[in-house]
């Protein structure tokens, strides 16, 4: 066993002497290869070097410059959430171009472009018309209602109108107040964004305009949610 053990311990010392002296004579040669095209060579070392450096460069500052960006977007999101706080009882005791004006600034302070008020008497059931950020078109219909009401669903058809006068992607209908329950269901059914008081309270605290459609046909609130609005506003 002993004499065994001894061949395979030269044999593998022979296999692995043979390895290092072919990756010595492949070096050698790589190396005098190098020294006898050096002449053709170092040009395209040298170009592939510096743009090597160019590409890592524009990388690094493609990186920086998103990172700055990122962080300057998102302290003007904050100010200008900071700054245009309204509690729900200030924004109850507005007039309705007030409240029309209130919904441009939140839009506006969201990302969102082309923000205009278009309300009045001939407004073909639109108040607020703009860009979302990501492209679609909107149409907004606003109603400062007292808590206590209600949105019926022939309001939230006049919108249904507006999407298709104004040719706009989106339609959305923020009120002060909540939806009746065939309105909402309305809402849901033809893909109209329903932001009511809960709703609008939550924008208004800084949560984007998009993510409301992540709440979008969740309910108004249960049972002891409709008791408290009942005894605060009944």
């Amino acid at each position: 066993m002993a004499a065994v053990r001894k061949r395979r311990g030269r044999a593998a010392r022979k296999r692995r002497e043979q390895r290092f002296r072919g990756v010595v004579i492949a070096g050698g040669a790589s190396a005098i290869l190098l020294v006898a095209f050096w002449s053709v060579i170092w040009p395209y070392l040298v170009a592939g070097l510096v743009l090597g450096g160019l590409a890592g460069g524009g990388w690094w500052l493609w990186r920086t410059d998103r990172f700055v960006r990122g962080g300057d977007r998102q302290w003007r999101h904050d100010e200008a959430v900071k700054a245009g706080h309204r509690t729900l009882a200030e924004v109850d005791a507005m007039t309705g171009t007030e409240f029309e004006d209130f919904v441009v600034d939140l839009c506006r302070r969201d990302g969102c472009t082309d923000v205009r008020r278009v309300g009045g008497s001939h407004d073909n059931g639109a108040d607020v018309l703009g860009t979302l950020p990501d492209g679609r078109s909107m149409v907004i219909q606003c109603k400062r209602y007292t808590p206590k009401s209600k949105i019926p669903s022939r309001e939230v058809r006049d919108l249904l109108g507006a999407r298709v006068h104004f040719k706009a992607d989106v339609a959305i209908f923020v009120a002060t107040t909540y939806f009746s329950g065939p309105a909402e269901r309305f809402a849901t059914e033809n893909d109209i964004l329903a932001v009511h008081r809960d709703h609008l309270g939550l924008w208004n605290n800084g949560t984007s305009l998009l993510s409301l459609g992540a709440v979008h046909g969740l309910g108004q609130g249960d049972r002891r949610h409709r008791e408290r609005w009942k005894e605060t506003y009944g």
